[in-house]
């Protein structure tokens, strides 16, 4: 049973048809929103409910929205399944991340290709042997566009995982014995970044034929702290939103020549 009002009004994030674009920004922290809001033409603000809020406006002429999702997979789930349910298709997760990856700093850009399933939520949509992959189009606008702002970016698998500080300490958890290899695997293995919904993100479009994509700021990496490198830290987040913001504006001018 889909929740809504009499007036069909999403449950959770207190919208209804018309109120956001195809294109949607998925930022975690609602207190990015506005700072989104801000890179649209004709933005104006349209709801708050618990971890949502949305602003709408326009790029290159085309209603485009942003929505925080909060943290974590089940809420983005949500915020996912409700505003494809009111006219979403395209999902771009603007956030931020740690390094993994040696070569992966405090201040760059980390584009995901794909995630590590370490988390709950997608397995209650898809058995754990499908894959967590962002949609290509959305990848190659990312690029395109990290390079048409001269950002330093990495494209490649992120992790996601439940909990914060079952990845800083570990050692602390009683499953530390299960969480310390399987970490140590995904180094093995090139992981790029580890953060908390991008897993859950692809794995839902992909169930609901919709495309979507993540851009990630480096806060911090904590490998080169253990290896006794330089660990630069950077919570601005302008650089992801801005490489997300472009990759619309690409997508955008795209399906208007007709190439997806």
């Amino acid at each position: 049973m889909v929740m809504h009002g009499e007036d069909n009004t999403m449950y959770h994030i207190n919208m209804k048809a018309g109120d956001v674009g195809r294109y949607v920004l998925l930022p975690g922290d609602p207190g990015r929103c506005e700072k989104i809001a801000k890179f649209f033409d004709d933005a104006h603000y349209v709801t708050t409910n618990r971890e949502y809020v949305t602003y709408t406006g326009t790029l290159e002429g085309e209603k485009v929205s942003v929505t925080s999702t909060g943290i974590g997979g089940p809420s983005t789930a949500i915020a996912v399944e409700e505003l494809h349910m009111i006219g979403a298709d395209t999902f771009l997760r603007v956030g931020t991340c740690g390094g993994m990856a040696l070569d992966v700093l405090g201040g760059d850009i980390v584009i995901a290709t794909g995630a590590i399933r370490a988390e709950g939520t997608s397995r209650e949509y898809m058995p754990i042997e499908f894959p967590a992959v962002a949609d290509f189009g959305v990848v190659s606008a990312m690029n395109e566009a990290a390079g048409n702002l001269g950002l330093r970016s990495h494209t490649g698998v992120v992790q996601c995982k439940d909990s914060f500080y079952g990845q800083h300490e570990p050692e602390r958890q009683p499953v530390g014995y299960e969480l310390i290899p399987r970490w140590n695997a995904w180094l093995k293995g090139g992981c790029l970044a580890s953060e908390m919904e991008s897993a859950a993100l692809f794995v839902i479009a992909a169930t609901l034929g919709c495309r979507a994509g993540t851009a990630l700021l480096c806060c911090a990496n904590q490998e080169r702290r253990r290896a006794g490198l330089d660990d630069p830290r950077e919570h601005d987040t302008e650089d992801a939103i801005r490489t997300a913001v472009e990759a619309i504006r690409i997508l955008i001018r795209r399906e208007k020549a007709g190439k997806r």
